[in-house]
């Protein structure tokens, strides 16, 4: 039989990059939010069951995206908690910006369809913009 290969490279990509979109800048922030649960589960079977509120604050959009977001992930990894809808409010501050949202959902079990763990946010491809007709768009890529 011969020698026989015992390890080898081979491609893999697993990055999945989550993008949301909105008529305002806070509804492209819940979006996103949105698909970041949707790559952990099917979004569309999570009920609002709980509410928490989180609070952050960024020098500027990119450091609050990401701070809104790592706030949800660290819910969801301390409480286990998975959530499918958000009620974001975002106001300008001396300092930069502040982020008031609410995040609804539930805690996680079989019937949501669990898919991949999200390990980290990133900001690995993040973009925030706002296009010629006023509506925006927030995107990166998370660590999965």
């Amino acid at each position: 039989m011969g020698e026989m290969k015992r390890w080898e490279h081979y491609e893999h990509t697993a990055d999945i990059g989550i993008r949301g979109y909105g008529d305002t800048l806070e509804e492209a922030f819940e979006a996103v939010a949105t698909a970041l649960f949707d790559v952990m589960v099917d979004v569309r079977k999570v009920d609002r069951k709980e509410m928490r509120e989180i609070e952050v604050e960024g020098e500027d959009l990119y450091a609050l995206l990401y701070s809104f977001l790592e706030e949800l992930l660290i819910l969801h990894d301390t409480e286990g908690l998975v959530f499918g809808d958000f009620e974001v409010k975002i106001e300008k501050t001396k300092e930069g910006y502040k982020l008031k949202a609410k995040a609804y959902g539930e805690p996680l079990s079989e019937k949501h369809e669990p898919k991949e763990e999200v390990k980290a946010i990133t900001y690995h491809e993040m973009n925030i913009k706002q296009f010629e007709d006023g509506t925006w768009m927030t995107q990166l890529v998370p660590d999965i």
